[in-house]
Order: structure tokens, then C-alpha cells, then sequence
């Protein structure tokens, strides 16, 4: 029997020169300090694989405090399982979108406030569309792209009620493919 893999998805790090966390020294430490099985990266915006953990939320934490402790960093960490991936790529609420990268998911820690979805309508630019699926938020971003947006990391944040990290719908696949095993 092999182990089911996951990508352990880091919020808000190496952007714009802030919050470094180098994953070739991530990489090792997670390695060292055990308990995630063979840990591999994926590019340099914060994709962690590793085995499953029995545990999501104590894994989630080591891994943050780990990465605190190294790197003076503190981000959240979001557990999202092989079949949690393939689960949101087959209910993508947007297969029309313009463009993969243009299109977001943003995967939650927990469950956004009741009224997220209608906060974050109100704030739409033309040709953005939104959608909850579970405690994954979808972002068209159509053609304005993430950069003409007002659904920023705050306005996010304060209507969902919960932390969360999005991934463009080409990684969410590649995470995908890297977590099958």
C-alpha cells in the first residue's frame, strides 16, 4: 500500500522580496525533522509534497512553526490531500475561464463566514466571477487579471473569516500530478 501524498500550500511567501523561505533549505529541514515522509517542493511560491499526515492540523502547525523558527517567517500552511486537489479541478465551477491563469483557487484552512460570497460579490470588477465550493473559493479573474482586482489579500481575508492561499488553476493541476504518488 503507498502512501497518500498531499501538498502542504505556504500563504504569502517569497512574493516581491518579502517573507523568504528558500525551498532547497526547506526541503531539508522538512526532511530532517521527519514526520512528513519524502518531502519535494514546487516552484518557488510556497508548494510543499509530502506523505498525508494522520493528522492535518498538527502537520500544518509543525510545518509552520518549523518554518517560523528557520525563517522568521510566519505563514499559514494549508493541507490539501491528492484527491482534495483532483476534487477541485473536477468542480471548477469556471471551465469557460479566459485563461488557467487567470482563473484562482483559493484554498481555505476552514469554513468562510455564511455571508462570504455575498460580501465578495459586491466587490467584483467586470468580468470577475466568484464561487464557494466547499472551503475552496474560486477567482475568474477574467481578462483584468489579479492586478486590476479589489478582491485583495485584506478585502479576502475580512469577508472570508478564515486564512486562505489561492493557486492558479496550471499549479492546482501540476499539484495534482505531483501528489498522485
Amino acid at each position: 500500500m503507498t502512501t497518500e501524498r498531499c501538498a502542504l500550500l505556504l500563504r504569502a511567501v517569497n512574493v516581491s522580496g518579502a517573507n523568504k523561505v528558500p525551498m532547497a533549505e526547506l526541503r531539508a529541514l522538512m526532511n530532517d525533522h521527519g514526520g512528513f515522509g519524502a518531502v519535494t517542493t514546487y516552484i518557488a511560491s510556497g508548494n510543499v509534497i509530502c506523505d498525508a499526515p494522520a493528522d492535518p492540523a498538527v502537520a500544518c502547525g509543525e510545518a509552520r512553526t518549523l518554518i517560523h523558527d528557520a525563517f522568521g517567517v510566519d505563514t499559514p500552511v494549508i493541507l490539501r490531500t491528492h484527491h482534495d486537489l483532483v476534487r477541485a479541478i473536477e468542480e471548477n465551477p469556471f471551465p469557460d475561464a479566459e485563461a488557467d491563469k487567470m482563473l484562482h483557487a483559493m484554498f481555505l484552512e476552514g469554513a468562510p463566514r455564511a455571508d462570504a460570497v455575498e460580501t465578495l460579490t459586491e466587490r467584483l470588477q467586470p468580468g470577475e466571477r466568484i464561487a464557494l465550493r466547499g472551503n475552496d473559493l474560486w477567482i475568474d479573474f477574467g481578462a483584468g487579471g489579479v492586478h486590476s482586482s479589489r478582491l485583495t489579500r485584506p478585502v479576502l481575508d475580512r469577508a472570508l473569516g478564515v486564512a486562505g492561499t489561492a493557486r492558479n488553476l496550471r499549479t492546482v493541476r501540476k499539484l495534482a500530478e505531483l501528489t498522485a504518488g
